[in-house]
């Protein structure tokens, strides 16, 4: 497939308008959307800015490469813009963008688009190229660019495998018997551009520099070029230049240099120089510790305390939906059939405390021990959180058991780092499982449960018999935090309290469930109301866009709501807030329980007052489109 039959001429912008990075996005959507590429433009557009959240995809020289693989996208495309002027796009060398090429990929993108795509990063690591780009006039002169290119690049490559079949060496990929040897993995969370940039710049560089390369790429269609162990063996140093996990273990004992992936494409002589140097941390897979140790980087107690939760929430979620839709659903059966119908006891079984719910804690507690201590923790992580669980110390008692465990093994890796080498096969197969359970479980038994569990039943106790004007407060903080950053750290952390409490009272407590639910449903209805009745103040696209949010808000998804706070996030972060607060306050006045983790208005009608519920959330949600709709300046204004 060439590049040009993504890029096609209809969507190409030979002259961006755009004087900001937020314009030049939704200038860059508009080509995708009129040209029938992308079936919902709100959707697109959180993804887009979802990969820009992570790190921008300016990524230098003069270049910007947004992009996305979501169900939004009909077909594979690529959106081709240049700017005379250039635009301030958070770049990662500080310098405007003037070539943009926006990247949208569908969930189920064949290999050959994804492959298409790959070799189009690849090109524009080219200087040259760029360069002759700028120069172009018409959409005309850009396609036969790319295909003159493409089909110099497809030549070199034949050229290059035949010169390989005749077993000519190849010092662009490397010799692993030379001296001056380093191998390299790039990674980049989306896997379609940055990956292959990051590798073919370390490539060219390395070429440049005389030094032969191995780069393992770990793109959308999984891991290409995989390293192999006498590579690494062999190897001076290991350049990881990856924006997500990857397999990490097998290079214990080598200098180990991990980056952005940002950083192979822009440093890329700084990195392969370190590298060859040794001057790396040595990676220890199992915690050895060593003296180089001190060369790496440090994050924060706190930034390594969140990654850990975050790793436990992110996995316990799945059972979270898929069992708390499960028994909701199961209740609306139970009111009319009664609970001796056999559906209703089917989904209880599957759902509830013998099905999904019952691995809750055991997940949680695990993945976050494994966040700490690697694969020889989850076990021991697990079977605390199962401790926890049955020893009414609830939720509070798995996140005391995974960081426990995590901590455990490191102990255990520190404790045994002075065996002899010969009995290393021994430690993850017998010692690190029955020590580490075996001390995991004795803390557990006779320290963790007795305390969680007095403090579990003590918290439970103090939540049934709030006095209506405390309820309250917690209902305005919950639901406040919902709104703070919208699936951020503050709307897990409230929203892992009241899946807490609600677990730990045998499911019947779900009025802190009530407090979230109400307060996540509000910002995206509330952007949607407010891009109805305040025509002005919104764009055509944004009017949209509205639109998907009504669906979003009553299905208590909260991240609709994005977008239009990335655009504008005081105003809008401001008057979700307020009103996500309101509405989470209201459940607690009224004394609403919703015994149900998820769902939004599907739910809606196991709570208790249901209809009080509803006017809760449209209460909240009004008056944070009022807030909005009032504050923001009509369009004509800007």
């Amino acid at each position: 497939m060439r590049i040009t039959d993504l890029m096609i001429k209809e969507t190409m912008i030979m002259d961006l308008q755009a004087t900001t990075k937020d314009e030049a996005i939704e200038e860059l959507i508009a080509s995708l959307e009129a040209s029938g590429r992308i079936n919902d433009r709100a959707l697109f557009k959180e993804m887009i800015y979802k990969r820009e959240a992570e790190s921008s995809t300016g990524i230098g020289g003069g270049i910007a490469m947004p992009h996305a693989k979501t169900k939004a996208v009909n077909e594979a495309t690529v959106v081709f813009a240049k700017s005379s002027k250039g635009v301030e796009f958070e770049s990662l060398d500080g310098e405007p963008a003037k070539v943009f090429f926006m990247i949208a990929a569908p969930e189920g993108a064949a290999n050959t688009h994804l492959r298409t795509l790959a070799a189009l990063s690849r090109l524009l690591i080219d200087t040259d190229f760029i360069g002759s780009l700028m120069k172009t006039q018409t959409p005309d002169e850009v396609a036969m660019l790319f295909d003159t290119k493409q089909a110099e690049e497809e030549a070199a490559k034949k050229a290059k495998e035949a010169a390989k079949a005749q077993q000519t060496p190849d010092v662009i990929v490397g010799n692993p018997n030379s001296d001056e040897f380093v191998v390299a993995v790039t990674a980049c969370p989306t896997g379609i551009a940055h990956t292959f940039m990051a590798e073919d710049a370390l490539i060219k560089k390395a070429k440049e520099m005389g030094v032969n390369i191995r780069v393992e790429t770990n793109g959308s269609e999984g891991a290409q070029n995989v390293l192999t162990a006498d590579e690494i063996r062999r190897a001076k140093g290991v350049i990881v230049a990856a924006d997500k996990k990857v397999e990490m273990a097998r290079f214990d004992g080598k200098p180990v240099l991990q980056r952005p992936v940002s950083d192979g494409i822009r440093k890329s002589e700084e990195l392969i120089r370190k590298a060859l140097n040794g001057d790396a941390p040595i990676y220890r897979s199992e915690g050895k510790g060593s003296a180089d140790e001190s060369k790496a980087e440090k994050s924060s107690v706190g930034s390594k305390i969140y990654k850990d939760l975050m790793n436990g929430i992110s996995h316990m979620l799945p059972f979270v939906v898929g069992g708390g839709i499960l028994l909701a659903i199961s209740f609306l059966i139970e009111q009319v059939a009664g609970e001796d119908n056999v559906l209703f006891q089917l989904l209880q079984t599957i759902g509830g405390g013998t099905g999904a719910f019952h691995f809750l804690i055991p997940i949680l507690a695990g993945f976050i021990a494994m966040s700490i201590g690697d694969r020889p923790a989850l076990m021991p992580g697990m079977v605390g959180g199962l401790m926890a669980v049955n020893s009414n110390a609830g939720f509070l008692g798995g996140l005391a058991a995974g960081f426990m465990a995590g901590y455990v093994v490191i102990f255990l890796r520190k404790a045994f780092a002075g065996l002899p080498k010969a009995l290393d096969g021994l430690k993850p197969i017998l010692l690190y499982p029955v020590f580490g359970l075996l001390i995991s479980g004795a803390i557990m038994f006779y320290l963790f449960d007795p305390i969680f569990g007095g403090i579990n039943t003590w918290l439970v106790n103090v939540l049934n018999n709030l006095g209506t004007g405390n309820a309250v407060i917690l209902g305005l903080i919950l639901g406040g935090m919902m709104s703070i950053d919208m699936g951020g750290p503050f709307n897990k952390a409230a929203y892992a309290f009241s899946i807490g409490v609600f677990t730990s009272s045998g499911n019947t407590n779900g009025a802190m469930m009530a407090a979230v639910m109400a307060g996540g449903m509000v910002p995206p209805l509330a952007i949607a109301l407010a891009s109805t009745f305040f025509k002005n103040k919104f764009t055509e696209q944004e009017r949209k866009s509205g639109l998907t949010n009504y669906v979003l808000g009553l299905s208590f998804i909260t991240e609709g709501a994005i977008p239009f706070a990335a655009a504008d996030p005081l105003r809008v972060l401001t008057s979700c807030i307020v009103g996500s607060a309101i509405a989470g306050g209201l459940t607690q006045f009224w004394q609403i329980n919703l015994p149900a983790p998820h769902g939004g208005i599907f739910v809606a009608a196991l709570a208790n007052h249901a209809l009080l519920f509803l006017l809760a959330v449209a209460i909240g949600s009004v008056i944070s489109a009022l807030i909005l709709g009032l504050w923001k300046k009509p369009l004509e204004a800007k």
